[in-house]
């Protein structure tokens, strides 16, 4: 059986596409890989209290302490941009200006200790 070149960049495509794709976290979250090396959850609950939990690339928890994020949220249409702090262990946490629901659309921007920046989209 042979594979043709276009059948097989279409299954490529649609595993990259799928390895992107928020799934259930441990926390109940929405979790995505951010690069090579991190995954990301995004615990929304109704309120404006929102929480990411940081993780590498084997689920262990990273420490947040030294990373800063920035959650940029779509709600009711209209984007939500506020920052993210560590709070503990592998969180970080901050207030959206309004209330976010969960299964939100949107991206969390990370800087690292060394500087480095992750993106996550959920």
């Amino acid at each position: 059986m042979r594979i043709t070149v276009a059948t097989l960049a279409v299954l490529i495509s649609l595993a990259s596409a799928t390895a992107h794709q928020p799934r259930k976290g441990p926390n109940g979250g929405a979790l995505v890989d951010a690069g090579k090396t991190h995954h990301v959850e995004l615990i929304t609950n109704g309120s404006a209290d929102v929480v990411i939990v940081l993780s590498d690339a084997a689920d262990k928890p990273v420490s947040a302490t030294g990373y800063k994020a920035t959650a940029i949220l779509v709600v009711e249409g209209k984007t939500q941009r506020f920052a993210l702090a560590p709070v503990e262990g592998s969180r970080l946490a901050g207030k959206a200006p309004v209330a976010v629901p969960r299964n939100t659309k949107g991206a969390v921007q990370i800087i690292g200790p060394d500087g480095a920046t992750i993106q996550a989209k959920f």
